[in-house]
């Protein structure tokens, strides 16, 4: 019997396209500049290029073609089950009409409904990729010594690395992964969310010294942050980390709060980390900038930034004032506590050099306008020099970018 011929051939295509809204997910391939003149190409890391054909030929009735292609998958990943679920289908189909992707009558709803979550979230993050030469828009600045940086979308449940070229972040690979099962934007200990903020990953962790159930290791990061701590969040072990070693992946939201990738791709990813501290930015869904409006946006606050410095240099203290929210706090002080101690300050010097090295400006995502700003700071008067890590957050307010919280790292 030909692949059109099967009964639940066009069944199962007409379950595919509606699970997988085909007519608002069919987009160009994503493609930009490789590092030596190659095509480097979003979402092409892992099984999606070959689930892709799978889906392709079911959707145009070709289904012994479709199971050729999800047998040469497993082969490649055998306990991928999704690919699995898709193979138990393919079979099903040349029997009988299929109403659902995931057919199997006395299988567990939950389990079904995970791996059906799964299906779209792959083919949707390959097919609805990231628009062509474009950056998160977080990356504003990475130091000099800054090798890499990772960017975690949650809705598309996908991260994305990217290397630091000469200032400007550059595309290198994209992973599917899993996040917490009861959302984002973490508040405490238990709640099963992953956290939203601009994190840092603080070692590695090898499966040695961990349960299988963190498979190819572990990365964690440093949640609860500054910010968090302010606004009052709690929690620990918010980690990058892999599966267990009978598992290929997990569904989407299938953690605890931890960002969870297939063991290859955790492998894959740590050649790149290996442990080093990397900025790690996750967002509910990420904000794309084209070049120059990337450019434009760190050239702006770059520009708040540097006034700041001379403002302090001026020994003006309202001039120096005014980069400061009536929000701000730092080491237990208020702003009005914070004034005094400056104006106080101030007065006693006759000369003030600042210079700032070592310069990282990462975009907090969410709705607030919020930077995190991290650098050498060194401090020269006719009284005191001293070199401090700094680290403040700037928020917009009324149109201006102004410093809510500070302290050294």
């Amino acid at each position: 019997m030909s692949a059109w011929q099967h009964p639940g051939s066009r069944a199962l295509a007409r379950v595919l396209r509606n699970a997988l809204f085909l007519s608002s997910l069919c987009v160009p391939l994503a493609i930009g500049s490789g590092q030596s003149g190659d095509a480097v190409r979003y979402s092409d890391s892992g099984p999606e290029p070959m689930l892709e054909q799978v889906f392709r030929q079911i959707e145009h009735k070709r289904l012994d073609l479709a199971l050729e292609q999800v047998d040469a998958l497993l082969r490649t990943w055998p306990n991928f089950r999704l690919g699995h679920l898709i193979r138990g289908d393919l079979l099903l189909a040349r029997a009988s009409a299929l109403t659902t992707i995931g057919n199997a009558p006395n299988a567990p709803a939950e389990r079904l409904a995970d791996l059906r979550d799964e299906a779209v979230v792959r083919i949707r993050a390959y097919r609805d990729k990231p628009p062509v030469d474009s950056v998160p828009r977080y990356l504003l600045q990475m130091p000099a010594d800054q090798r890499h940086a990772v960017v975690v979308d949650t809705r598309r449940s996908r991260l994305y690395l990217y290397e630091n070229v000469n200032g400007r972040p550059r595309f290198v690979a994209d992973w599917y992964v899993s996040h917490g099962r009861l959302g984002t934007d973490k508040m405490r200990e238990g709640d099963k969310k992953t956290p939203l903020g601009v994190y840092q990953v603080t070692g590695f962790l090898p499966p040695e010294r961990l349960t299988d159930f963190y498979g190819a290791g572990a990365l964690p990061i440093n949640y609860p942050n500054a910010w968090d701590r302010k606004l009052g969040k709690n929690g620990h072990g918010i980690w990058l980390h892999g599966t267990p070693s009978d598992t290929f992946s997990r569904p989407p939201r299938a953690s605890d709060g931890c960002v969870v990738l297939a063991n290859p791709d955790f492998q894959a990813l740590n050649r790149y980390l290996q442990g080093a501290p990397v900025p790690v930015v996750i967002s509910d869904q990420v904000e794309w900038l084209s070049q120059d409006d990337w450019q434009a946006e760190r050239s702006e606050f770059n520009r708040a930034m540097e006034q700041w410095r001379l403002d302090w240099e001026s020994r003006n203290p309202d001039r120096l004032l005014a980069h400061y929210s009536p929000k701000f706090s730092a080491d237990g002080k208020d702003f009005a506590a914070f004034a005094r101690s400056k104006r106080d300050a101030l007065t006693t010097k006759q000369w003030i050099k600042v210079g700032v090295r070592n310069l990282s400006t990462f975009r907090n995502p969410g709705r607030e306008q919020l930077v995190v700003v991290t650098f050498e700071q060194d401090y020269r008067s006719d009284s005191l020099s001293n070199v401090m890590r700094k680290q403040q957050y700037w928020q917009k307010e009324n149109g201006r970018w102004r410093i809510v919280f500070e302290g050294s790292v």
